[in-house]
């Protein structure tokens, strides 16, 4: 009930798009979400084995095209630590970076169809515990895949550890374990500039510093982020990378097509509804065009080279923490990125990996932190194994094969609890007859015929029993026959037997 009087509640028109109304107030959130994104683009495309530009490209059409698109006023857009793993093992399924676009193209029709099929509600339909599960997942297999960027380890030099990487990584992560503390946050200066910025500046001027004062630290270009730095406008266009349509025939694109739009629109969806609690105006997003704008944002992105992206919590959280009040500070996010990587790839190109290896360690450890696993064991069995299956079937199979494996543990206990809740049992004292009344549940399925059974072998000869169907809504015909199979048995068994409310059992119906 809950969920459906959310779902159907008419959704508030934001303030009028891109209006200049609260330009004050917009101004400084979009450059602070921008600041956020800069190093949070360029991780996630590095954690995903895809070109670095991959990642500016979504992040510039998640703030300009999906904001344009959007019903929410606070929602940001771009690549999703959340995908990282679809794309890093999408990639080596459809055999090319050119073919996996394509499948972010497709997944942008999915989800644009899933729109106009009204299934905004889509994501309610998945238990939270997989959900976390899932989150849970990825951020282990991040840390996993970071920790070599990390240290510095090259496969092919046969170096496992590089003393200037590891330096820069640990002082980056020292910097954002600081940034995060709460004594720290109070502190004014430190609550608008993101620890991970500061960890890239830091590390960045370090290994300038150490290419002077100790070159043998220093990090060389292939340990370095590699943007093309365009030469003149016709050189940047040619920088972008088209989709390989001649995949088509490729079944495995289709397969990670749906994988993307699935996982894409249940992260947005997710992420519109917390932004929407956060939203001091309590805004109602509304779901179904979020899943187009999502959809149109990706086929975009994966047009023109880019990842698949979905509404994020890391940035809108920081969109609404900074005091965005429009579509218009996304927006300004998303021109700041198309601004940076126009003019500034240059500098960017001096960015240690190691400081991106360390903030995707720390937004891995968010992901899946030791408090989570905590929580979700206190929540009781049916909630912890769930999450504990999906995690584990991630990392031996692949995120679709995890989630499905969750939601069948999660299946296991609603069956469960169904099993258990098909009827109430009460026998009155034996100076009052010693009546034993069977109340069935609102609902009796087939589910329940073990218990049923079961529960009428056990009733003692010569008893008085009273079958009460009076608050059944559904009795399904396996159930009903069974009851009515009972009243030949409780003749044999001197039973005296009452029904109430219980349909006639003709074989094929029930009357």
């Amino acid at each position: 009930m809950v969920v459906d009087t959310f779902v159907n509640m008419k959704p508030q028109k934001p303030e009028s798009g891109f209006t200049f109304k609260y330009i004050k107030d917009d101004l400084p959130a979009g450059i602070v979400v921008f600041l956020v994104a800069l190093p949070l683009c360029l991780g996630i495309a590095l954690a995903s084995g895809a070109p670095l530009f991959s990642g500016i490209i979504a992040g510039t059409v998640g703030g300009i095209v999906v904001a344009s698109f959007s019903g929410s006023a606070l929602s940001v857009s771009g690549p999703a630590a959340g995908l990282s793993v679809i794309v890093l093992n999408g990639i080596a399924k459809v055999g090319s970076f050119e073919a996996f676009l394509l499948a972010v193209v497709l997944a942008g029709l999915i989800q644009i169809a899933l729109g106009y099929l009204k299934a905004g509600s889509i994501a309610y339909f998945f238990p939270s515990s997989v959900i976390k599960g899932m989150l849970a997942a990825i951020g282990i297999i991040m840390i996993i895949k970071q920790i070599p960027v990390a240290i510095g380890y090259k496969k092919a030099t046969a170096s496992h550890f590089h003393a200037g990487a590891m330096t820069i990584s640990l002082i980056s992560l020292l910097i954002m374990v600081v940034w995060d503390l709460p004594a720290v946050k109070k502190i004014a200066l430190f609550k608008w500039i993101p620890g991970a910025l500061v960890a890239v500046v830091v590390g960045t001027l370090l290994n300038g510093y150490l290419i002077n004062a100790k070159p043998e630290w220093a990090l060389g270009a292939d340990m370095l982020v590699r943007l093309p730095v365009a030469a003149s406008a016709t050189n940047f266009i040619s920088q972008f990378t088209l989709p390989d349509f001649s995949a088509f025939s490729n079944y495995q694109v289709y397969v990670l097509a749906f994988t993307i739009a699935i996982i894409a629109s249940i992260e947005s969806l997710l992420t519109i509804e917390a932004a929407d609690k956060l939203d001091p105006k309590k805004r109602i997003t509304p779901a179904n065009r979020e899943l187009k704008a999502q959809g149109i944002g990706n086929m975009v992105s994966g047009l023109i080279g880019g990842l698949p992206l979905t509404a994020v919590i890391v940035r809108t959280s920081a969109n609404i923490n900074a005091g965005g009040k429009t579509k218009l500070s996304p927006f300004i996010d998303g021109m700041l990125l198309a601004i940076s990587v126009i003019g500034l790839a240059s500098l960017l190109n001096k960015i240690p990996l190691a400081c991106l290896a360390a903030v995707l360690l720390v937004v891995g450890y968010k992901l899946a932190n030791i408090s989570l696993f905590r929580s979700m064991y206190k929540r009781g069995w049916e909630q912890f194994l769930p999450f504990i299956f999906t995690i584990v079937a991630v990392q031996f199979s692949d995120l679709l094969k995890g989630i499905a494996m969750g939601m069948l543990v999660s299946f296991f206990y609603i069956l469960r609890a169904n099993h258990r809740r098909d009827y109430h049992i009460h026998q009155s004292k034996k100076e009052d007859g010693g009546k034993i009344e069977i109340k069935l549940a609102e609902n009796v399925t087939f589910i329940n015929k073990g218990s049923i059974i079961r529960k009428l072998s056990e009733l003692p000869d010569g008893s008085h029993v009273h079958i009460d169907g009076s608050g059944t809504h559904y009795i399904d015909l396996d159930v009903l026959e069974i009851i009515h199979n009972f009243k030949e048995i409780a003749a044999l068994k001197n039973i005296q037997l009452e029904l109430t409310q219980i349909p006639v059992f003709t074989g094929t119906t029930a009357h």
